[in-house]
């Protein structure tokens, strides 16, 4: 009688890619339950208890921004509570006891604002973070998350953004327009695409479309590789031109030794001399 000995299934193992700490620092500051604001070279994240209440970057549009771009919120009462509150949450927290906008209105955007800055605020540095501690913690009526939850969120991104387009260049060089020539047919477009498509002019960037559109910067992304992957636009390299090439040298004097030459050199320096 043969026996099969059939081999156990392998274990499952587990990504560390997906499951590593994206800051060692933002780690080390939640599991502290720390109040402050961790600066990034990308961006700012501002953590009460080891939570995170609320996210900036620069390439990313503010809370101000999503509010009032699509008229969820007038202009003129942002910057009237943003005169009385001292940064963007505080003022946030004034619209929302004022009753201005719905809770859950403002509750959305602001965990729109704050996933898409934090998105940034994490992305690669080679420059390390600066924590600066705060001894007042305050939560406030504001929804906050975990660390954790930003930085599985900002891995997902990045997998999604790199299943796209795995090139990170349109990302944040201006964009242009393809060259129809060089593309047999135009791929359909959606309409938020097309949004953005209508935007590129060769000098705005991801980020630029994002506030012009009052979108968040992430989606404006996922918009852009889409595009990029479907040959409707291209990156503008901001490459510096390469120095032109040194002068050539002067050809070296010729020397001749020919003999006759020679003679005929002397002759004519000597009906000179008459």
């Amino acid at each position: 009688m043969t026996v099969v000995r059939t081999p156990p299934p392998a274990l499952p193992v587990r990504d560390r890619r997906a499951t590593r700490a994206l800051s060692p620092m933002l780690t080390r500051l939640a599991e502290e339950r720390a109040t402050g604001v961790l600066v990034r070279e990308h961006g700012t994240l501002h953590l009460a208890e080891g939570r995170v209440v609320h996210a900036e970057s620069p390439l990313a549009p503010g809370l101000d921004v999503l509010l009032t771009a699509h008229g969820t919120l007038a202009a003129t009462a942002w910057q009237q509570a943003a005169a009385r509150a001292p940064g963007p949450p505080h003022a946030a927290e004034l619209l929302l006891r004022s009753g201005v906008l719905p809770t859950g209105a403002l509750e959305l955007c602001h965990l729109d604002a704050l996933y898409d800055a934090g998105y940034f605020a994490l992305a690669p540095s080679g420059t390390p973070g600066r924590f600066r501690y705060d001894p007042a913690p305050r939560l406030g009526p504001l929804p906050s998350v975990p660390v954790v939850a930003l930085e599985r969120e900002t891995l997902r991104r990045r997998l999604l953004l790199h299943r796209l387009w795995p090139d990170p260049a349109a990302d944040s060089a201006p964009l242009s327009r393809a060259d129809p020539a060089g593309r047999t047919a135009a791929a359909p477009v959606t309409p938020r695409q097309r949004a953005v498509l209508d935007r590129v002019d060769g000098v705005r960037t991801a980020a630029d479309i994002a506030r012009n559109l009052g979108r968040q910067a992430f989606h404006t992304l996922v918009d852009v590789r889409r595009l990029t992957a479907a040959g409707q636009i291209t990156p503008v390299s901001t490459a510096p031109a390469p120095p032109p090439p040194p002068p050539s040298p002067p050809p070296p004097h010729m020397v001749t030794t020919d003999p006759d030459i020679a003679l005929l050199k002397r002759l004519r320096d000597a009906l000179e001399a008459l």
